[in-house]
């Protein structure tokens, strides 16, 4: 199969990681060939290979270029934010919701396909989930620091904080009857109620 009339190399790489997405998100990454990937982008399935080194360098690039992306997004947010810890809680929650609920496959994958990356693979997306979950743990941590919230373990409440937030894209339905804005405000209180704040 030609590559399609008027592409070039930067839309044909946009349409690999577009289509490689959405393939692992709908079959998951076992289940997809690099040809299968190939016949969705519109090229031969040795073009593929000017793009990407192989089908693992390819997934370990979709998660870790989303991780990346969230990470970025977080601190242009964080930057314009206050010291308070709740106004950084309720700031954390009402991004984290916004952002993943746009980026359901993305979401998907960086949490699902993990067991599919090889050691050195999983130590990167490992590392960069854990810079972020290090972000909801200084506000915690503050928070706590500060007597404005109640917290035993530190860490246990960091990951169930961020496994609820992160929940949310297995249920969200753009025609259900919850507005993004609306689940934000439950996860605001269904947090600040786990933190033991106000």
């Amino acid at each position: 199969m030609a590559r399609k009339s008027g592409s070039d190399g930067q839309k044909t790489a946009r349409d690999l990681r577009d289509a490689a997405l959405r393939l692992f998100a709908e079959h998951g990454y076992a289940a997809v060939s690099m040809r299968q990937i190939a016949r969705e982008v519109g090229v031969q399935a040795g073009a593929l290979y000017l793009y990407t080194p192989d089908k693992q360098s390819l997934l370990q690039d979709l998660m870790c270029s989303h991780l990346e992306a969230l990470l970025k997004a977080w601190a242009d947010r964080r930057s314009s934010l206050s010291s308070d810890p709740a106004e950084r809680l309720e700031a954390f929650v009402e991004f984290h919701i916004h952002y993943h609920l746009t980026r359901v496959d993305e979401v998907f994958i960086a949490y699902m396909e993990l067991r599919n990356l090889d050691q050195d693979g999983f130590r990167k997306v490992e590392d960069l989930r854990r810079q972020y979950e290090r972000e909801l743990e200084a506000i915690l941590s503050d928070g706590r620091t500060e007597a404005a919230f109640r917290i035993d373990d530190l860490r246990v409440t960091t990951l169930a904080a961020i496994a609820m937030l992160t929940g949310v894209t297995t249920w969200y339905r753009e025609d259900g009857r919850l507005t993004p804005d609306r689940i934000a405000q439950e996860y605001r209180g269904l947090i600040f109620s786990m933190v033991g704040a106000a």
